[in-house]
């Protein structure tokens, strides 16, 4: 029988872990800042609340890592939104099944006028993404879309439902450079209550998912949790966990975490975890000084204050100009938003901004081969 990590996961007790995490102490914060290699457990250390007095020493070296990696460049994409249809029930998502809001899918027409909007922005990176409804924006509908948008942007990415690994071979095949799959939440109880109904709320099939996007040889996993659902810390570790076997798994494949704290929405629920901004800086740090590889995204979803001053401190990629309703570039930029947008700053602002940061803002970094 194949393993996926699902076998990793089951030998990890939410509890244990928050204990150890809380149970961290100062010497062993230290140890894991001046070793070279680092594994979970050092991960684990630099999100704890004890190493949060270390944070400026975190993010000189978050800084020096990321340069020497990355050079001082910052990734711009965009979401284009392609449906709010969705046959789920979430209870933080403007788009759930349960919300009596007009709904839309985008035509293949429509969808020109969106892509050639963000063109004109200067994008080459798209991010589509769909809510989760399997009869109205299946495989078929991301592979022409896909299809569609290949002469227009040189990098396209996606943030659909989970699907199976023959649906993945397709998008391969329809040159998608990378799947964008959230867990949510590691927290399998507080998991359903969160998800109580629609395909969404199988934990399981949700947690192997990055297996099957590996097997299928995509370039590009990325994962990450919405912060603010459960304890950030514990979940954040699940989610390094979860890094750390597909590494090893799937080598061929590069990884990236997004940062989604829980904004507000429609119909949505109250953050249950309040994570402040120097919460949100220690976990970047955390991350950058274990795994220096991977590609770390910051969303519009945080506010233009700590968007300016994270630039240097470990972020590769940031959205700009962003709009989370189907056609709300041009076609119907009144429909209901899947989220409210922190940073309305246009890309130009944004691009000028990295720049006099002494950075290179990067609309187009290169073409994959296929």
């Amino acid at each position: 029988m194949e393993t996926t990590f699902t076998g990793v996961f089951n030998d990890y007790s939410w509890q244990e872990i928050k204990d150890r995490i809380y149970g961290t102490t100062i010497d062993e914060v230290y140890r894991s800042l001046r070793k070279e290699k680092r594994d979970v457990y050092d991960f684990l250390n630099l999100l704890s609340p004890v190493a949060k007095p270390l944070l400026e020493e975190m993010a000189q070296l978050s800084h020096r890592l990321t340069i020497k990696r990355f050079g001082k460049n910052v990734q711009l994409y965009a979401p284009l939104y392609l449906s709010n249809e969705c046959q789920n029930i979430c209870t933080y998502c403007g788009f759930s099944m349960d919300n009596k809001i007009p709904r839309r899918t985008l035509q293949p027409f429509e969808i020109e006028l969106e892509a050639a909007a963000l063109k004109k922005m200067g994008f080459h990176h798209v991010l589509l993404v769909t809510g989760e409804s399997n009869h109205r924006v299946d495989t078929d509908y991301f592979v022409r879309t896909v299809t569609q948008l290949t002469s227009i942007f040189s990098n396209i990415s996606i943030e659909v439902q989970p699907l199976d690994y023959e649906d993945y071979m397709l998008l391969h095949e329809a040159k998608v450079n990378a799947v964008m799959v959230y867990q949510e939440t590691y927290h399998q109880a507080a998991y359903k209550r969160y998800h109580p109904k629609g395909k969404k709320s199988n934990f399981q099939y949700r947690l192997e998912t990055p297996d099957r996007i590996g097997k299928a040889e995509i370039h590009k996993i990325g994962l990450g949790v919405l912060l603010g659902l459960e304890d950030w810390r514990v979940d954040s570790f699940f989610t390094a966990l979860h890094i750390d076997y597909l590494q090893k798994k799937y080598w061929k494949t590069k990884y990236s975490v997004s940062f989604p704290r829980l904004r507000p929405a429609s119909g949505s629920v109250e953050p249950n975890f309040i994570m402040q901004d120097d919460d949100l800086l220690q976990l970047i740090c955390a991350y950058r000084i274990w795994n220096p590889d991977l590609e770390l995204s910051l969303s519009t979803r945080e506010h233009a204050v700590f968007r300016d001053h994270i630039i240097p401190l470990g972020i590769t990629a940031m959205s700009a100009g962003s709009k989370t309703n189907p056609g709300g570039y041009v076609v119907a930029p009144e429909s209901l938003e899947q989220f409210e947008i922190s940073d309305e700053r246009t890309p130009a602002q944004i691009a000028a901004l990295i720049t006099q940061k002494g950075y290179q803002p990067v609309w187009k970094d290169w073409v994959p081969e296929y």
